[in-house]
């Protein structure tokens, strides 16, 4: 991709190439921007190191030669190398959380994010009656955060099969002055964990499907494949964390899984488990929930 710098003076110049470039290029977006105008928006007010909510005011500001220069190699890497925005700029949000990111984790998108703690309360009883959770498949750790939010009186456990993910965790959970609360733990699933009852689980556990995985965009690929793929029906997790959750869980507990896309491969590999799904602003059908009870009953 060439850059033409010395065309490009103010912000709002920059910002109307980068939308025709990236419609252009026909990047794939999904990693916190939906499309090519907000994306665009999003990359160059991070890279000016200016508010992320306030565009209109420097729309007409003239940029440096260091500033187009910079600017100039962060859309290469968006547009060439189809690198998510997210690793760019080292940083993913949910909602009003920040959080570091890099290559070694997925990008935090959990549906799971939406629901702590309002959207499951009917299910979990009041935030202060959690006395412990667990975050499964943590990555970069950031629902464990969030449930350390949601959940004041809550210790939380957050595990992960890889180490460099738990590095990120661990970052991010003493961005957060957490420690104390958030235990990360070198986990595949339940396999390490301390014998202990968890009054909540949650995962966003990998659960794309082999075929799935070959169409994946560019964009996608660059994030780590553990992460993702979950075999040929994309409930090798979901499988293990449905045979093994009821022992770590406390007479009332409570476990929520993310599945994405995948409803009727659950439904149709658990037949006898009475999922409830929860709806979501994106989705109705993305996150279930059981109970201990149920899921003993449903074996």
């Amino acid at each position: 991709m060439t850059t033409p710098l010395n065309e490009l003076a103010t912000v709002r110049d920059w910002l109307r190439w980068a939308v025709s470039r990236f419609g252009e290029a026909r990047l794939t977006f999904g990693h916190g921007t939906t499309n090519a105008y907000d994306e665009a928006v999003y990359l160059l007010l991070h890279a000016l190191h200016l508010p992320l909510d306030r565009l209109e005011p420097f729309l007409d500001a003239h940029l440096t030669q260091a500033e187009r220069s910079q600017l100039a190699q962060l859309f290469s890497r968006r547009i060439d190398d189809r690198v998510p925005a997210a690793y760019l700029t080292r940083e993913a949000w949910l909602g009003e959380f920040r959080f570091y990111v890099d290559e070694r984790v997925l990008i935090p998108r959990s549906l799971i994010a939406e629901l702590l703690p309002d959207g499951i309360e009917a299910f979990v009883g009041d935030a202060s009656s959690v006395a412990s959770a667990l975050d499964l498949c943590t990555g970069s750790g950031c629902l464990a955060i969030l449930l350390a939010h949601a959940y004041p009186n809550a210790d939380v456990d957050a595990a992960d099969i890889e180490s460099d993910a738990l590095a990120v965790a661990q970052r991010n959970v003493s961005d957060y002055g957490l420690a104390a609360r958030v235990n990360l733990i070198r986990s595949d699933l339940f396999e390490n964990l301390p014998e202990k009852s968890y009054d909540l689980i949650i995962s966003n556990p990998p659960y794309v499907t082999s075929v799935a995985m070959d169409a994946l965009p560019r964009e996608y690929r660059h994030e780590p494949s553990i992460a993702l793929e979950a075999g040929d029906d994309g409930m090798d997790a979901v499988r293990v964390i449905l045979r093994d959750a009821a022992r770590f869980l406390s007479p009332r507990g409570v476990l929520v899984v993310e599945v994405g896309h995948n409803r009727d491969a659950a439904e149709a590999a658990f037949p006898r488990l009475p999922f409830t799904w929860l709806q979501t602003a994106s989705a109705d059908d993305g996150v279930f929930v059981l109970t201990r009870e149920t899921l003993i009953a449903g074996r």
